[in-house]
């Protein structure tokens, strides 16, 4: 996909474009994953889950944590569970021995949300180990996006340090077009930040959901849940690698 700008254009005109609602007290269920509103009852399931994070990786980029106990970490949740944005999920996946028993692993939240732009991001992801790789924290962030562009959103964010490999790579496993660098954006923890952007548009969405569905559908995975087809594979062709300008 290409794009090519001309000196003294005014833009493409949008017509009979509406805003969006802004999510709220929202629940997303899929067939591999449950996302409902944080709230302190999740604690406890989730500082367990992260415990099995010995290294606290998942924590080097994050802007909050880690946490050196459940009650301080229940204090963060409670500190950020009745925001409007960032609006935080639990996200839960199927318990594959007890089917319709949701195992609580990871949180995500949509932020950044302006409806009168059709903006919004998603961020503040931290899937615990026990989600990672999985089909349900694909489909999670397949639901969030699904659910913004089916409101109406024309632009869908994702947003990480650029120095955060694995992220940057996440980003364009779920296509996400790679939009450039904001140069010393934030000061995190004390140290510089500079942040790699990333977006989906919603021109591009009817051909990513094709992709996400391809990829989570039963027969796209063995006897061994082992996928057959990547979703790499799949939504590579569609990210957006070259921009001109042209007089």
């Amino acid at each position: 996909m290409s794009n090519s700008y001309k000196l003294g254009d005014l833009g493409e005109l949008v017509k009979d474009w509406q805003p969006p609602p802004a999510p709220s007290d929202l629940t997303l269920q899929g067939k591999h994953c449950l996302l409902t509103p944080l709230n302190e009852q999740h604690g406890e399931a989730l500082y367990s889950a992260y415990q099995l994070d010995r290294e606290n990786i998942n924590w080097r980029y994050l802007p909050y944590g880690p946490y050196d106990s459940l009650k301080d970490y229940s204090a963060w949740i409670k500190s950020v569970s009745n925001k409007s944005d960032p609006l935080f999920f639990a996200v839960a996946k199927n318990n594959l021995v007890a089917p319709n028993d949701w195992l609580v692993s990871g949180i995500a939240s949509y932020l950044r949300i302006t409806p009168t732009a059709g903006t919004i991001e998603v961020g503040s992801i931290n899937f615990s180990p026990a989600l990672q790789g999985t089909r349900a924290a694909t489909e999670a962030m397949y639901l969030m996006m699904k659910w913004a562009f089916d409101k109406g959103y024309r632009r869908y964010e994702w947003k990480c340090n650029a120095l955060n490999h694995r992220s940057r790579l996440a980003a364009q496993r779920l296509g996400f077009s790679y939009e450039g660098i904001f140069r010393q954006a934030l000061v995190v923890k004390e140290r510089n930040r500079d942040t790699a952007w990333f977006a989906v548009i919603d021109k591009e969405w009817h051909q990513l959901r094709q992709c996400f569905e391809k990829y989570l559908a039963d027969d796209n995975f063995d006897a061994d849940n082992q996928q057959k087809v990547s979703l790499s594979s799949l939504t590579y062709p569609l990210l957006f690698k070259t921009d001109t300008l042209t007089t």
